[in-house]
């Protein structure tokens, strides 16, 4: 994978974060991938080939995959239609913005 994926989010998960969760504002909802899992997916989705700049770690639950950029910047890209970076939209600045808007059940 050319896109490193950010320690904070690794962090996130190995210390129990939740991997499916709502979240009060983007992305809404979001369902993680197993971190062992991720590098599969991606070449699964072939996100190298078409979504060049991004790497794929979930999903909103819906039709949209959730990635990184180079920059750590969480962005939901859809699974169909994707032809460039003007079809993603930008999610946050980074993981942990996303962490702290998971509700608390």
């Amino acid at each position: 994978m050319e896109i490193p994926i950010p320690s904070e989010y690794l962090e996130y998960v190995t210390n129990g974060g939740r991997m499916e969760s709502l979240t009060n504002g983007e992305p809404g909802y979001f369902i993680l991938w197993p971190i062992a899992e991720i590098e599969k997916m991606n070449a699964e989705y072939q996100v190298e080939e078409f979504m060049s700049g991004f790497v794929g770690f979930g999903s909103d639950g819906g039709g949209e995959m959730l990635a990184f950029d180079a920059a750590g910047a969480v962005w939901k890209l859809p699974f169909v239609g994707y032809s460039s970076k003007e079809d993603a939209w930008k999610v946050a600045d980074r993981w942990a913005s996303v962490a702290e808007r998971v509700f608390d059940e």
